[in-house]
């Protein structure tokens, strides 16, 4: 009963996938040639700071203690969150300086307190006075003994997210894997708790990079902090050459060569856009990372980023805010601005802030019921072309009710018992002669011969040819005609009288 149920079932299921996609569109979605949104919530500023403590041995005169702190910018960029834990890919060049920040210190120490003048830069430097400009030198790395400084050096960096309102203090994060080169990836983990339970949004990585020569791009990053006055900025690029970038990147091109797009994107990266995010246009996933500058940007591939998180233990994935959001991007785009709402809405309850997500609820609350939105014209019932959805579900739950019916009947119909079978009459076997009557003993004897069963409750059989005065008397065991006076079969010794 249950398999014919559920064979029952599986046929009005058929039918109604059949029939419904006649009456509502697909779903499933490409995501339109260049689309940004799934990766501009994952974007980040990312700051880095050396701070330096540092005491100068002062025993020119009387044995002075001098100590001072200073706070170095190393480096400034855009990251992209990867995993909602907070792991962030960047470059080296953003957090880690080739710069000796003691060497900046030390400058910085001396000018203040002897009253000199020494540039405050990464230089080392050498004054006229002799005394003073021993001092300096054994003020500068490496430590000695007779070094005059004492100077201890440890890294902040900061990461931004964009979020609204800005968050001013932004979230702690340490370095997890630099990389062995300024533009090698390099790899943080946030530190700090993020905004909400569910943790950071997260951009998809791409499989490999585009082959062919000008495949458009787009390129997201920060020029600044991320704020009301500062937006995260985006723009189209196309790849150079094709083949895999390496270490050393690939190159930007114009196909149309109208814009000399390795300067334009170097400009960029010089104001803060190094480490961005460069998104393919097929399905808006990272395809790399922008590195270089001046007049000369080029991009390092998905396959150097992934390289970098295998060696730093981390593994990129996609949380709960990335699939809530995705579902209410793809109805977005695909104008079900009535449904896109409460999706956007409730992205922006697992993550309070979400600067993208917000601008596409306010512009979904603007467009829903209107003439575009897809989601308003199958809500009405339609008075054209179009057929309603009510008959196909009315037809699906007939046949699933007509089905059910059937597999019943069958049922019972296969549960009503069948006639009794007459018994076939018994095989009669060839008499043997009667015994002698004058035997003193009878004498039982057993054959493995085949027999014919005679059902217990019939103890004689009567041949249906003898005339009724004279009934012919078989044995109920084996079969074997008995005479009148047998008390005992001649041929297996069964009584004939039990």
């Amino acid at each position: 009963m249950a398999r014919l149920t559920a064979l029952a079932g599986g046929a009005a299921l058929a039918l109604a996938m059949a029939v419904l996609p006649a009456a509502l569109p697909a779903m499933a979605h490409d995501h339109p040639s260049g689309i940004t949104d799934l990766v501009t919530p994952a974007v980040v500023r990312v700051e880095a700071t050396a701070h330096v403590d540092i005491t100068l041995l002062d025993h020119i005169g009387d044995l002075v203690h001098v100590e001072r702190s200073y706070d170095v910018p190393i480096g400034a960029g855009t990251g992209t969150v990867v995993s909602p834990e907070g792991a962030i890919v960047t470059l080296t060049r953003t957090v880690k300086s080739e710069q000796d920040v003691a060497v900046y210190a030390a400058n910085k120490i001396f000018a203040e307190h002897h009253d000199v003048k020494i540039p405050a830069d990464f230089e080392r430097h050498s004054l006229k006075d002799d005394v003073l400009d021993r001092h300096l030198k054994q003020c500068y790395p490496p430590l000695s003994s007779r070094a005059t400084c004492i100077i201890d050096v440890t890294t902040d960096i900061t990461v931004f997210p964009n979020v609204s309102p800005a968050d001013p203090k932004g979230l702690k994060a340490d370095l997890v894997k630099a990389g062995p080169r300024p533009d090698s990836p390099a790899v943080l983990m946030t530190s700090s708790r993020v905004v909400g339970s569910v943790g950071l949004p997260t951009a998809p990585l791409a499989d490999k990079v585009p082959e062919a020569q000008g495949s458009p791009v787009g390129v997201a990053g920060f020029l600044g902090r991320p704020g009301a006055d500062v937006p995260y900025t985006v723009e189209i690029a196309h790849l150079g050459r094709g083949g895999g970038t390496g270490e050393t990147g690939r190159p930007f091109l114009d196909p149309d060569k109208k814009v000399d797009e390795p300067v334009k994107l170097g400009g960029l990266a010089d104001r803060g856009m190094r480490g961005a995010p460069v998104i393919g246009d097929k399905d808006g996933h990272v395809i790399g990372i922008l590195i270089g500058g001046g007049k000369d940007a080029r991009m390092i591939g998905v396959r150097e980023v992934t390289g970098a998180l295998t060696k730093a233990g981390v593994a990129p994935r996609r949380g709960a805010i990335d699939a809530a959001f995705e579902a209410a991007l793809t109805r977005y785009h695909t104008k079900y601005f009535t449904e896109a709402a409460p999706g956007f809405q409730r992205v922006l309850e697992l993550y309070p802030g979400n600067v993208v997500a917000a601008a596409l609820l306010k512009e979904s609350l603007a467009r829903r019921g209107g003439p575009e939105d897809l989601g308003a014209r199958r809500a009405v019932a339609p008075s054209g072309g179009s057929m309603p959805l009510w008959p196909f579900i009315v037809a699906a739950g007939v046949l699933f009710v007509v089905a059910a019916l059937g597999a019943i009947l069958l049922w019972r119909r296969g549960r009503t018992p069948e006639p009794e079978q007459e018994l076939p009459p018994p095989v009669a076997t060839q008499p043997s002669p009667p015994p002698d009557e004058g035997a003193s003993q009878t004498v039982v004897v057993r054959r493995s011969q085949p027999f014919a069963v005679i059902p217990q409750q019939k103890q004689v059989l009567t041949a249906p040819d003898s005339p009724p005065e004279s009934p012919v008397v078989y044995c109920t065991a084996c079969g074997m005609r008995l005479g009148p006076a047998h008390r005992f079969c001649g041929y297996c010794g069964h009584p004939s009288e039990t």
